[in-house]
């Protein structure tokens, strides 16, 4: 069956919008995709029908709330291939996810002297977590140097790793560059070195382009936000071994499904995880979201959305090169997203005027500032192919990039 592009952008409302009298094309879904209308339906219809805070509630809605939350709880568990869903967190999003390992994991089972590796690519979400924790407990962070085509170097994680280090901290595939990192050679190799080594993956540009398997992956933490995966904003994922999430302390201290008995003259005792590391009350209605999401990207497949993408990609880049003095940062092969500056004109400018034309693209340094200091540059141009993204969309940025290039000179 062909791709059923008319009808997934049917499903999508915020697509039928004009921006500065233009139909919006929306080339901006790394930083935060559209909602379907499943999605947006089944907040709505929990917020009408089913809403009660969940744990510990005897009431009818309660027990339903709860009962459909921990089915989500169940579906990520699917979606990603854990072993079990009791490897399932929730929590705000990526960004929290990390923190939390370092806050966790970090605190309870680095030692001064110990190391961590990240890599230059990464998002300021897996590098300042990482700085804060290696200044607090006398730790070493060493870097993964980038190559300039926006790929890394296996050779050069072998020379970085020694019985020293206890932590690998690294995306799937880059933000800005669209690198798709090969996980499974990586990881493999990191853990032959040092089979102490732990892993956890960035996973926020990846989860919603092609399948996710973390066991076939073999990392030990695994993060991702619903607002990616055309869920709604507020909510994330961490995926942790469950050997590990049982030895890591509680990083948040509250109440809601966390405890098992609090005392004032004996202590807390916490319940078991991954519930320990849910204080307080959730977003259960964006947890609710997350699994209509699911729904439906399931329902087209990523295998479907995966070649379809590809194909999308290879058209953007051919395309693209079309337009005079224009820069394209990373490798051929990529996932997502492309990075570009069209000579030397600032690429703040270039996207205020594609938004003229109704054109949405993200500007800046995107979180990656390290990345822009190796390209020495200050800032770059990122377009983000989704799902309903179309040929006839890409050719209309196309032909604004040109008639911008004539504008600026």
């Amino acid at each position: 069956m062909s791709y059923p592009i008319e009808r997934i952008r049917y499903d999508f409302p915020l697509l039928e919008r004009k921006i500065n009298g233009h139909p919006l094309i929306y080339f901006d879904s790394a930083s935060s995709a559209q909602k379907p209308l499943m999605v947006i339906n089944c907040e709505r219809d929990f917020y009408r029908f089913h809403y009660a805070a969940v744990h510990r509630g005897i009431h009818t809605l309660s027990v339903q709330a709860t009962q459909k939350m921990e089915i989500v709880r169940k579906k990520v568990a699917q979606f990603i291939n854990a072993a079990s869903m009791e490897e399932i967190v929730f929590v705000k999003g990526t960004t929290e996810g990390i923190n939390l390992v370092a806050n966790s994991f970090g605190s309870h089972f680095l030692q001064p002297g110990d190391s961590i590796i990240i890599t230059e690519m990464e998002h300021h979400a897996n590098i300042v977590p990482w700085q804060i924790l290696a200044k607090k407990y006398k730790l070493n962070l060493k870097v993964w140097p980038l190559q300039i085509d926006g790929t890394l170097d296996l050779k050069k994680l072998a020379g970085l790793i020694d019985v020293s280090c206890k932590l690998l901290a690294i995306t799937q595939v880059s933000n800005v560059l669209g690198t798709v990192n090969p996980l499974c050679d990586i990881i493999s190799c990191a853990k032959l070195q040092a089979p102490n080594l732990r892993v956890l993956v960035d996973g926020a540009q990846a989860v919603m382009h092609q399948k996710v398997d973390v066991q076939s992956m073999n990392c030990d933490f695994y993060v991702f936000s619903a607002h990616k995966l055309y869920g709604p904003s507020g909510i994330g994922i961490l995926y942790g071994r469950r050997e590990l999430l049982k030895e890591m302390p509680p990083w948040e201290g509250g109440g809601g499904s966390m405890i098992k008995q609090v005392s004032l003259s004996s202590g807390t005792t916490f319940a078991e995880s991954p519930w320990r590391f849910e204080a307080g009350s959730p977003n259960i209605a964006a947890i609710i979201g997350l699994g209509a999401a699911i729904d439906y990207v399931n329902s087209i497949s990523l295998e479907a959305i995966y070649h379809y993408e590809k194909s999308l990609m290879q058209y953007t880049l051919e395309s693209l090169r079309n337009v005079p003095k224009i820069k394209i940062y990373g490798p051929i092969n990529r996932i997502g997203v492309i990075a570009f500056n069209l000579g030397e004109h600032h690429a703040y400018d270039v996207g205020s005027f594609l938004d003229q034309y109704g054109i949405a693209i993200r500007t800046g340094h995107h979180c990656v500032m390290p990345l822009m200091e190796f390209y020495n540059v200050s800032s770059m141009c990122r377009v983000s192919l989704a799902l309903y993204n179309t040929k006839k969309e890409v050719m209309q940025l196309v032909t604004a990039l040109q008639r911008i290039y004539q504008l600026l000179g």
